[in-house]
């Protein structure tokens, strides 16, 4: 069985940690996956610093800050450090597909380590699924974790 590795940007992570609607059931369902050893999730050191404090968010208080660490700190999770090479791939991002900034060091990551999806839920950003990296990268919101088709 391959493991499948899906790139998540802040929001998901977000999603997940303040229960969200329309989000932390999604998320749920990935992270139950990677916790079975089915999926890979990957991140960007950036998505550390960011899964803090997102725009037009409230900011996530520092007692949780232990929660937060340890959560990224799970097996099933791999954060990629922003190298110069990553973020002069964003400027690129940036100037070519007209992706935000931080946005793009999570583009510009995710086709670095060929993953099989970014994950978000950021419209724009999904709007931009297979018009970047080579192959082209899909951009989708997290999947809900797959019912049995076998109701015994």
């Amino acid at each position: 069985m391959s493991v499948e590795k899906i790139y998540w940007d802040s929001d998901c992570f977000l999603g997940f940690f303040k229960n969200e609607p329309n989000k932390a059931e999604k998320c749920d369902g990935v992270i139950k996956r990677a916790e079975r050893g089915e999926v890979l999730i990957i991140t960007s050191a950036l998505t550390l610093a960011e899964v803090l404090w997102m725009r037009n968010d409230s900011k996530i208080s520092q007692e949780d800050a232990d929660i937060i660490q340890k959560f990224f700190r799970r097996s099933f999770i791999r954060v990629n450090n922003v190298t110069r090479k990553i973020a002069e791939n964003a400027q690129l991002y940036v100037w070519n597909n007209n992706i935000k900034p931080k946005d793009a060091i999570h583009v510009s990551t995710a086709i670095h380590l060929k993953v099989d999806a970014l994950e978000t839920f950021d419209k724009k950003l999904i709007s931009k699924s297979g018009t970047v990296g080579s192959p082209l990268l899909l951009i989708r919101e997290p999947k809900e974790e797959r019912q049995s088709s076998l109701n015994v």
